[in-house]
């Protein structure tokens, strides 16, 4: 019993001094030191030397524990400068730190600072590749985020939250088909995450699966934070597989969006005068053209747009020229033929609709001869060149006709001009298109 006893008191001893130690470690009573302990020591401390690395080391674990990175951010930057003095302080801490509440202020040129010095002493460490890839991500420099961001992953393979950021930066830097995978996963982390679904829809249009694009892009039509750019995707999508209905309430239902960034707003109001134009509706594409114009008067091609449809919606028979059915245009061509010779009798006796131009043969009286003439009409408004000129010139003499009248929408290109000179051929550009087609209806 007395053994018993024995035991009893020299394990009690042992805890008493087993207690006391610890309360020795944990300074005055055994508690740690109080915010407001920290706050009051590192500040005495600071007040007699404003270089204390004990002081700024305590202050900084204070602040930055407490993600009060506007306080932390100052005191790390002071480490980083007083380090090779200062042998004591951690320099890779101080420099993870730094660059870490620099991010969170969205100073990310002073975030750099940091991040470099800290990735140089430690390249394999997930916070510093981590937060220099967010730091990258948020200067637009997508190419420098990607190995980041993928070290990352190497480094903690089963981390989350990474396949958001590095398939964001790759759809940014158009690796359209390498971002679609980290986007999938960034979806089945967070359903919820709608830049990466609008980003990975953009992704599978780019790379080829449109249909697929399509149902998400509608799907975001309403969204208020993507539903303007999800619009736009989809009316550009419609538009160029010849849906312009389709792509016109796409459009539309984007301008509705009051919080569509100005670039998405204004590019959306110029592919709708777009989409207008491809109905035929001239004058609805004007009005959105003249509103972009008020906004930004030399945005792409207005200015030639405007002044194209605004003479085409004044000049109803250039607009069928331009911009008709091909049977239109071809019945357009046979009234220009029989107005051409006022003075003559006219007879067409043949006529040939090619993609490239219509050909007229026509027969003419005139007053004391008889001949024949080969029409040719070009629907370009670009320029004419003098290949066409001179395989027109072998078709005149194949045909054994007396002349040739040669009439374009565009211009012809000086060798052209050069080559019809002292041969049977008339060219009439776009000034002379519009005298013959404002006497059509005369």
């Amino acid at each position: 019993m007395s053994t018993l006893i024995a035991v009893v008191i020299i394990v009690a001893f042992g805890a008493i001094v087993m207690s006391f130690a610890t309360r020795k470690k944990s300074g005055k009573g055994g508690r740690q030191k109080s915010r407001a302990q920290i706050l009051k020591e590192s500040t005495r401390k600071l007040a007699q030397d404003p270089h204390n690395a004990d002081a700024l080391m305590a202050l900084g674990d204070l602040y930055y524990n407490e993600r009060a990175w506007d306080k932390a951010y100052p005191i790390y930057e002071t480490q980083m400068g007083i380090a090779p003095a200062h042998r004591e302080t951690d320099i890779f801490k101080a420099s993870l730190r730094q660059g870490i509440c620099a991010v969170k202020l969205d100073k990310i040129q002073e975030a750099f600072k940091g991040l470099s010095a800290a990735v140089q002493i430690n390249p394999n460490d997930f916070e510093v590749n981590y937060y220099l890839g967010i730091a990258f991500y948020k200067n637009n420099e997508f190419e420098k985020a990607v190995p980041r961001f993928k070290k990352v992953v190497l480094v903690k393979p089963e981390a989350t939250g990474i396949s958001s950021p590095l398939g964001l930066s790759l759809y940014k830097a158009k690796h359209y088909k390498e971002s679609l995978p980290y986007l999938k996963r960034a979806l089945d982390e967070n359903p919820e995450n709608k830049e990466a679904l609008f980003a990975m829809a953009d992704s599978m249009n780019e790379s080829g699966y449109g249909d697929k694009a399509m149902k998400v892009f509608m799907h975001l039509r309403p969204d208020p934070e993507f539903g303007a750019k999800a619009c736009l995707a989809a009316g550009i999508f419609h538009l160029k597989a010849g849906e312009a209905d389709k792509a016109i309430q796409d459009f539309e239902i984007g301008l509705k969006h009051q919080n569509a960034t100005p670039e998405i707003a204004i590019e959306t109001r110029y592919r709708l005068a777009l989409a207008y134009f491809a109905q035929k509706v001239i004058g609805k594409g004007i009005g959105y053209l003249q509103e972009i114009q008020q906004i930004n008067p030399q945005y792409k091609d207005v200015p030639q747009l405007l002044a194209r449809y605004s003479e085409l919606n004044q000049n109803k028979n250039l607009q069928t020229y331009l911009m008709a059915s091909s049977s239109d245009f071809v019945s357009l061509c046979r009234r220009i033929v029989m107005k051409y010779y006022q003075r003559a009798v006219t007879k067409i006796v043949d006529i040939s609709v090619k993609p490239e131009n219509v050909e007229i043969l026509v027969s003419i009286e005139f007053v004391r001869s008889e001949e024949t003439h080969i029409f040719r009409f070009y629907r370009t408004t670009g320029a004419v060149s003098d290949l066409y000129i001179r395989e027109f010139h072998g078709r005149i003499s194949e045909a054994k006709a007396d002349k040739g009248i040669c009439i374009s929408a565009g211009l012809y290109s000086e060798e052209g001009r050069r080559y019809a000179e002292g041969r049977p051929i008339d060219l009439v550009d776009k000034n002379g298109l519009v005298k013959i087609l404002k006497k059509i209806d005369s």
